[in-house]
């Protein structure tokens, strides 16, 4: 293939309720897509950048800028275009994972149409549908809280992720425990919100039989996470911590984690996510996929994810109406508990252009 041109679309996108989580309160999602265009085929990526840098450094306007000003110019430059030679590409510029994401994406659903592949069965999946989790933001009360999980399960959810923070962690964990019983799957994620010397608060959540705790401490802090392993049972779940295969196995290595969580975006890309998905399956350790309230194109492409092996534990791709009322794509609808694995060529999906349009605050087409 060779690039055409790549048009950058800025969209905002209403969320059926405020998202709260230790760093941010949401209630609207903007979001950076990238259509890539070559002789023959388009194809398209969702950048999972916020609008701030509060989750990671990147954030939206900045990956657009570092796309125009050099990645797009880099894949430009390539006699032929394949999925394998855009991180090569783009590996002279220092991070920005999620904007070199996002164009991995598009390059990967443009070559897949072309050879009339999907992405679930090119990148090796196995399951025809995966169990759908549910993550539940920070609310204003408890009994709140028990409404919304009470929700999700009747809406037919298979587990339950709580976003915690200090202040805000061991009551309403007692809350659903206490309510919905032992079975339940559930674990919290506190997206950084501690440190190492809260441990002794950390291991209050132990008797509650959680899956996991989600990366408790600053994402440097590995060696912090490694200490905290041995002070509490709950087993440690990282994600911001894991960038990369080799940051997957040095954690796993140095103790710690026993779980880990792959987020395509953060880590680069599929390609880098499958790697992840392989170092963990060789050293035994769980993996499952999560979210950055995707739109159906982002989610389409990590169902497809979520449908390799590794993945045994139920991740955060909920279906479209836990966030969206209207979806830019054919929604994604939970069934049993389960969401259907894309099989169309590329990431099995395309955006409906009424729906894209209403959304649509700005284009930008960068030709080649």
């Amino acid at each position: 293939m060779k690039l055409v041109g790549v048009e950058l679309r800025r969209i905002a996108m209403p969320l059926v309720a405020p998202f709260r989580t230790s760093f941010a309160t949401m209630t609207s999602r903007e979001i950076l897509l990238v259509r890539i265009e070559t002789e023959h085929h388009q194809g398209y990526g969702e950048c999972v950048t916020m609008a701030d840098p509060l989750y990671s450094s990147e954030y939206a306007a900045g990956a657009a800028d570092v796309m125009r000003s050099h990645l797009i110019p880099a894949l430009a430059a390539l006699p032929s275009l394949d999925p394998w030679a855009v991180a090569p590409a783009l590996a002279q510029f220092k991070g920005h994972r999620m904007a070199k994401a996002a164009l991995e994406t598009a390059v990967l659903d443009a070559w897949l149409r072309a050879h009339d592949l999907s992405l679930a069965e090119w990148l090796g999946a196995t399951a025809e549908r995966v169990p759908a989790g549910v993550s539940v933001g920070i609310m204003d009360s408890v009994p709140e809280l028990l409404d919304a999980v009470d929700g999700y399960l009747a809406e037919g959810y298979l587990r339950i992720k709580l976003k915690i923070e200090p202040g805000w962690d061991v009551e309403p964990v007692r809350a659903v425990r206490e309510r919905f019983g032992d079975d339940l799957l559930l674990q919290v994620d506190a997206n950084t919100a501690y440190t190492l010397a809260d441990a002794p608060q950390l291991a209050r959540l132990d008797p509650f039989g959680l899956l996991l705790i989600e990366q408790p401490l600053d994402e440097e802090d590995v060696r912090g996470h490694a200490a905290l392993a041995g002070r509490i049972r709950t087993p440690i779940c990282l994600d911001e911590s894991i960038v990369s295969a080799r940051s997957a196995a040095d954690a796993i290595a140095l103790g710690a984690c026993s779980i880990v969580n792959i987020k395509p975006g953060r880590v680069g890309g599929y390609l880098e996510s499958r790697r992840i998905h392989d170092v963990c399956a060789a050293n035994g350790v769980p993996v499952w996929c999560g979210g950055m309230l995707e739109t159906g194109l982002g989610r389409a492409a990590n169902v497809a994810l979520a449908a390799l092996p590794g993945f045994t534990l139920p991740g955060d791709t909920s279906a479209s109406d836990r966030y969206y009322r209207t979806d830019i794509t054919e929604p994604f609808v939970l069934k049993d508990g389960h969401l259907d694995v894309p099989r169309g060529p590329g990431i099995g999906l395309s955006p409906v252009p009424e729906r894209l349009a209403a959304v649509t605050e700005s284009t930008e087409w960068i030709g080649v």
